[in-house]
This record gives C-alpha cells, structure tokens and sequence, in this order.
C-alpha cells in the first residue's frame, strides 16, 4: 500500500467532503426557513426509499468492484479491472431502471401504505429518476477508489452538492417569482439536478479514461463467469445494507407515530422529527466527512495488503486508525456536550436542535470509529460479520424507537442510537481482536 497515495487519497476525500458537508450545512439551514420543520420531516420520510433503492442496486456491486480492482491492480491486472466495472455497472443500472419504474408508477402505494403520508407521492415520483442516475456514479467513482485515485469522485461530489444546490435555489426563486407555494419537492428537485449533473461528468470521465488506457467496452469477456465473482463479495453486503436500510426505513416510519403516542400530535411529531434528521443529525455527522474518507480509501488498500500477505501491516493500519478515530470522537464529543446548545439556537434559531445536539454528542466517539472499523472488515472481506453486528445494533435501535419512544419522547431514539453505537463498537472490536489472532497463528 503506498502511504503517499493513500493520505493523498483521504485529504481530497475530506476537503471535499468537508466542502460538500458545509454547502449541505447551510442548505439545511436554507430549508429549514423555506419548508419549515414539518416540511423537512416530510422530505426525510423519503430518503429512504432512495436508500434501500441504492442498497439493492449498488451497494454490494460498488465495494466488490473496489475490492476487485484493488485486488487486480495489486496483482498487476488492470485491464481486467474494467471488465469488472463494466459488468457490475451494467447489472446494478438495469436493475435500477426497474425500481425506479415501480417508484414512479407505484407512488401512490409508497406513499400512503409504506409511508403513511400522503403528501410524499409527488417527492417519490421526483425521486425515481434519480435512482438510476445515482446508481451509474456510484459504479463509477468505486472503480477509482480500487484505483485509489480519489481525486474524480472528490469533485464528483463537490459538483453535485453543488448544482443540488442551485437548483433548489433556482426552483425557490421561480416559485416566489410565480407567487407559488414552496414545499419539499423543491428540495427533492434539487436532488434530482445534482444526480443528473454528477452523472453526466463521470460519464464524460470514465469514457476519457479509458479511452487513454486503450480499454474498450468490446474487449469484455466471459460477463457471467465476471458477475459471479463479483456477486461473490457483493451478495453479503447488498443483503447486509437492504437489511440495514429496512430496518432504519422502519425507524423512519414508527417514529412519528411513536412520538404521538408520547402525547405530540402529528404536526408536531413530524417537527420534531424534521429538526432531529434536518438540522442536529447533520451537525452530528459532520466532522465524519473524515473518518469517511478514511474508510473509503481504507477498503481497498486493506484488500491489497491483504491479497499481498502483509498481516503485520494491517495490524498497524487498525491500531492507527483506532487512535485517531478515538481522539476524532472525544474531541467533537465535548466541542458538542459544551457548545451544541449555543450552536443549535445560532445556526437554526431551535434551542430545540441544541438540546439534541447535545445528547447526540456522546455519539462521536463510537460512531466516527465504528465508520473505519466497518470498512477494515469488509476490506478484508469479512462482509458476514459486518452484517450480523449491523443486524444486532438495528435490531436495537428498533426497540428503542417502539418502547422507549412513547415514554420518553424523541430522547428514547437518542438513546437508543448511542446503545445500539456502543454495542456495534464492541462487536467490531472483538472481531478484529479474533482476526489478529488468527493470523498470528498461521
């Protein structure tokens, strides 16, 4: 693994991030006074649809073909490199065009039997498109994290923050010319334009690309002896993110009814939500933008030095990270606990979302390192495990949603997450304690 590749790697990834998260920050910030709280509630009931969209489509596709790449790049095959991309990509885009039809012609459906919100049909059917358009970038800028060439899928992502952005902004101030009511499908406009952008540039790039190497789409060979491989890793972590990402759409669907049962009503109950998901869950995440990038570039070159037979130094990769993500999580930690009330009122005028921001700020330690320690397994191609921690920290926060909620509020969620963080960090741990050992061993 080249460390000059690898920091370079991570620090594009995190200017970039961190650009894409700050223009983020004050887009949530723009919303919040545009749609109000109750406007974001109904925009994040959505999202998750897009999500389980992504995590049957790309998800598992997306590391196999970084593993892979990684893997053959390695062994000094990088033709064959292509052809797994191509065959990936190929697969998940057609089978996004598929879900996307049944989102747009099924709205109706998702939004009043899956969602239990009416006002969200006309957000799913802007959704739709998107998917597809999501699902070929992502291919695409998973080939150049096996290539650890970050340097595309970082303005990738600053481009598409950026036209998601001016788009929103556009579709307001055509509104507010027209005299016509703003509502979440602005925001979800917005979204559609960024995708639509960010896919069209990596198009045009990964086409200059190989076009530079010599790699023609013609030159594939044997695509199913190809998709088997590549459903060899990607079977475990699609079944472990549609997993994940049922059981948080299932969160995302108890929890507005669970607050009423607190004794809000449903105005309020999708407030409070709005402000937990729009505004203090997005400063929460924040400073993640680096353990992020750490992890993005961390899988593939685990699977080098893996495919390598370095044990030694992947055990002195993990034991770096786990310093710097602890000292990460317990810096923002107290920043949060001692500051998040003042920035809670002075970003979005809520002492409301400071009081979250506070609670959540024990979070940092366990969530900025779990991020890493995910990565590292599946880099190692231990997919299975990530999926039965998952699984269990879910399963957890789950619980909490449905008996903690109606007695203590949205602070039974909060709760719940750090738990359920907690016993991820554990698991995690501990599996990778059993892998050191198992190594020494042999």
């Amino acid at each position: 693994m080249s460390k000059k590749l690898f920091i370079k790697g991570t620090l594009l990834l995190t200017f970039a991030g961190l650009a894409s998260r700050l223009i983020g920050f004050f887009y949530r910030i723009f919303l919040s006074h545009t749609i109000g709280a109750e406007g974001l509630g109904i925009f994040q009931l959505v999202m998750p649809l897009q999500i389980l969209a992504l995590a049957f489509c790309a998800s598992g596709i997306q590391t196999a073909i970084s593993r892979l790449t990684a893997s053959r790049k390695a062994l000094g095959c990088p033709g064959r490199a292509g052809d797994y991309f191509i065959s990936g990509t190929l697969f998940s885009v057609l089978f996004s065009l598929v879900l996307s039809f049944l989102f747009y012609y099924r709205a109706d459906f998702w939004a009043v039997k899956i969602l239990k919100e009416p006002r969200t049909a006309s957000l799913i059917r802007m959704m739709a498109p998107a998917v597809p358009l999501s699902t070929l970038h992502t291919c695409i800028n998973s080939y150049y994290f096996g290539r650890k060439k970050a340097g595309l899928p970082a303005g990738i992502q600053l481009l598409e923050q950026a036209f998601r952005v001016g788009g929103c902004y556009v579709i307001y101030l055509v509104c507010i010319s027209e005299k016509r009511t703003v509502t979440p499908l602005m925001a979800a406009g917005g979204n559609l334009i960024g995708e639509t952008a960010a896919c069209i540039a990596s198009l045009f790039f990964i086409s200059m690309h190989f076009k530079e190497i010599h790699y023609s789409f013609f030159q594939l060979q044997k695509p199913l002896v190809l998709l088997k491989e590549l459903f060899h890793i990607s079977v475990p972590l699609s079944l472990n993110k549609i997993l994940l990402t049922v059981l948080g759409s299932m969160e995302v669907i108890l929890i507005p009814g669970r607050l009423q049962m607190s004794g809000l009503n449903a105005s309020d109950a999708l407030s409070i939500y709005g402000i937990f998901t729009g505004m203090a869950l997005p400063l929460i995440l924040f400073p993640a933008t680096l353990t992020n990038s750490v992890s993005v570039m961390l899988l593939p070159s685990v699977t080098e030095l893996q495919t390598l037979g370095y044990q030694k130094r992947i055990r002195y990769v993990i034991r770096q990270i786990f310093r710097y993500c602890v000292f990460l999580g317990g810096a923002c930690m107290l920043l949060f606990l001692f500051f998040g009330k003042y920035m809670g009122i002075f970003l979005f005028h809520s002492t409301t979302a400071g009081t979250y921001i506070r609670t959540m700020s024990f979070i940092c330690p366990f969530l900025y390192l779990n991020t890493t320690l995910t990565s590292v397994l599946n880099g190692l191609g231990r997919s299975g495990i990530c999926l039965i921690h998952s699984a269990v920290s879910l399963c957890i926060r789950v619980a909490f949603v449905l008996f903690a909620i109606p007695i203590f509020g949205i602070r039974g969620y909060l709760y719940g997450i750090l738990f359920s963080e907690l016993i991820l960090t554990v698991l995690h741990i501990i599996a990778l304690s059993a892998l050191g050992n198992l190594s020494e061993k042999h």
